[in-house]
């Protein structure tokens, strides 16, 4: 799974928009649109960030600076 649809994938898991997402990430509305459809990709410290995010919501991938995996989701977290 490339870098896009992680970011879409997991923030549909979340329930969550690309603004709120944004906010919980300190990042823009923009960025986080861009990265859902590949315009850009985040530098390994806000990869970092999102990655971890993820956990704390419940959503963990095996490899994850590669994101291929998807381990487990819990959309009520």
């Amino acid at each position: 799974m490339d870098f896009s649809s992680t970011v879409k994938q997991a923030r549909l898991d979340i329930g969550t928009s690309q603004e709120e997402l944004a906010h919980a990430l300190n990042v823009s509305y923009v960025t986080i649109n861009r990265w859902e459809n590949g315009k850009s990709e985040p530098n390994r410290l806000a990869k970092s960030v999102f990655f971890s995010f993820c956990s704390k919501k419940g959503i963990n991938f095996r490899d994850e600076p590669n994101e291929k995996r998807k381990v487990r989701g819990n959309k009520n977290g």
